[in-house]
């Protein structure tokens, strides 16, 4: 006989057992409930060993007490049924029978491709659904400005002044001063090269069609995107967080009309306006730049630059400019009307409004540059 003995006489009591046809046989006793199983460590994992026989039979008619959580972990054990020539009491048996028949599924096995799939799906559900909401917004806005054609009274006037001042006049600064080094960059790299060939008087060129056509709007598009299109967002956000959108629904007082149009106004007009300033500003700096390497003087680089750049890129610039405005207030509001009223929301919301808003401007910059191929080119 074989013995796989316990603890206390309080604790649970198991004796395995060989028989004479050779099975083993387990033998419980004692308290079998979930405070006397804290005294005995590594018994669960006992059990599992020797319930992997399913020709061992168990006998149970000495346990004293047994609980719902101590038969829960023997019916596991058990592989989820009754082991055959079990002998147990009857009170202690019905505590099984509650589970019998009652099997939990397996979660069923997802592929990774059908995870990747799924994703994608999301994916694209996703885009469509927000694209179909931005498209429904500049829908409203097409007759909020019908409707103020027909009546100027309610032109939002001190709306847009305000948005005009927040996002063009305090961007000044800042726009001015990424735009100048970015031109010394530009003009810096560019001279290491011409120097190599003999063709510095070149660096004009580069420094004006670069800057005036691409840099500039670019990236006075990005900053406003991550300056004002935040601070959009989160404005919007926080009057759901506060039910100012509620208390505005409940007075009458449309969403669109004072909200939305102001700010896609405020950026299209502000926009073409900071893209010359960082043009200028960059451009500066690039004649800074290029009179210090390559000992071009300022009024050279002054008397050259409208020959070397032709007046229709600086339209083109302007143009595309007032498109990239348009698209960050439109995404800046969008992704505010979609912030919960909680603070999580408010920022993950925040974050994907300036994400989405510096893809679209590069996504349009692309296309710009696609469509206008050769034109303005001297």
């Amino acid at each position: 006989m074989t013995e796989v003995q316990t603890n206390p006489v309080s604790s649970p009591q198991m004796e395995v057992s060989e028989q004479d046809n050779g099975q083993s046989c387990v033998k419980l006793s004692g308290n079998w409930n979930i405070r006397s199983l804290a005294l005995t460590p590594g018994l669960r994992q006992k059990l599992k060993a020797i319930a992997a026989d399913k020709a061992t039979t168990w006998d149970m008619h000495l346990v004293d007490m047994l609980d719902s959580a101590t038969a829960l972990m023997l019916w596991q054990a058990w592989g989820e049924q009754m082991p055959t020539g079990l002998m147990i009491k009857p009170e202690h048996q019905r505590l099984f029978e509650r589970w019998q028949g009652q099997n939990v599924p397996a979660e069923p096995s997802v592929s990774r491709s059908s995870l990747v799939l799924n994703y994608l799906l999301q994916m694209v559900w996703s885009f469509w659904a927000q694209l179909v909401n931005l498209v429904s917004l500049l829908g409203q806005l097409v007759l909020d400005f019908g409707y103020l054609l027909v009546h100027p009274a309610d032109i939002p006037v001190a709306e847009i002044s305000i948005t005009i001042y927040e996002a063009g006049v305090r961007a000044l600064g800042i726009t001015a001063l990424v735009g100048f080094l970015i031109g010394i960059v530009l003009s810096y790299l560019s001279a290491l090269q011409l120097k190599t060939f003999g063709a510095e008087i070149y660096i004009i060129d580069i420094l004006g069609l670069s800057i005036i056509r691409e840099l500039g709007p670019l990236l006075a598009a990005i900053l406003v995107a991550g300056r004002s299109g935040s601070a959009m967002t989160a404005q919007i956000g926080i009057m759901r967080v506060t039910e100012e959108l509620d208390a505005l629904s409940a007075m009458g007082i449309s969403h669109s009309l004072r909200l939305i149009l102001p700010k896609v106004a405020a950026l299209t007009v502000v926009l073409p306006l900071l893209s010359a300033w960082t043009s200028a500003a960059a451009l500066i700096g690039g004649m800074f730049s290029a009179q210090n390497t390559l000992d071009i003087s300022y009024q050279q680089f002054f008397l050259k630059l409208p020959d070397v750049v032709p007046l229709l890129n600086v339209f083109i610039g302007l143009g595309k400019s007032a498109v990239f405005g348009l698209f960050i207030a439109l995404i800046a509001c969008h992704f505010g009307f979609r912030i919960k009223p909680n603070t999580e929301s408010l920022g993950s919301e925040t974050t994907n409004s300036v994400v989405a808003a510096i893809t679209v401007v590069i996504m349009i910059d692309a296309m710009f540059a696609i469509l206008f191929m050769g034109v303005g080119m001297p």
